[in-house]
């Protein structure tokens, strides 16, 4: 009797959860990047698989030229004409960054000034990512 007067209570304790846990749980967190004014927002796979986020690699131009390509789908606007890019540094995690777009050729846009070749963009979804960013994420 005395065993389970102190068993009973350190189960129920074990069943409520840390906050952590409760924040891994949630479909989309946010964070400041350490030193930066960079958002990160990190997605479960399943919000992930809701929003349909899709990505490509940037690419370097073929000309040679110290330009890096992305999918033109991967390119955003702000209201005042400025553009930006959601990258992915590791899955289900996603950055914000401004780019400067050089020219438009067909679906892809040639940078100035962006991410380095390889690194991964949003191509779809990005709207999306970019609601969490500012307003967060609601389920059903």
């Amino acid at each position: 009797m005395v065993v389970a007067l102190l068993v009973v209570p350190l189960a129920l304790a074990a069943c409520g959860g840390t906050e952590a846990e409760e924040a891994a749980q949630e479909p989309a967190v946010t964070e400041q990047v350490q030193g930066t004014d960079t958002v990160r927002v990190t997605l479960t796979a399943e919000a992930a698989r809701r929003l349909g986020i899709q990505t490509a690699p940037a690419r370097r131009d073929a000309s040679g030229a110290a330009r890096t390509v992305i999918p033109y789908a991967a390119v955003l606007y702000d209201p005042s004409g400025q553009t930006w890019t959601y990258t992915s540094p590791k899955p289900f995690v996603f950055e914000r960054q401004d780019i400067v777009v050089e020219r438009v050729v067909g679906d892809a846009a040639v940078l100035s000034k962006g991410p380095p070749p390889g690194t991964a963009v949003v191509t779809v979804g990005a709207t999306e990512i970019w609601g969490v960013e500012y307003g967060g994420i609601e389920e059903d």
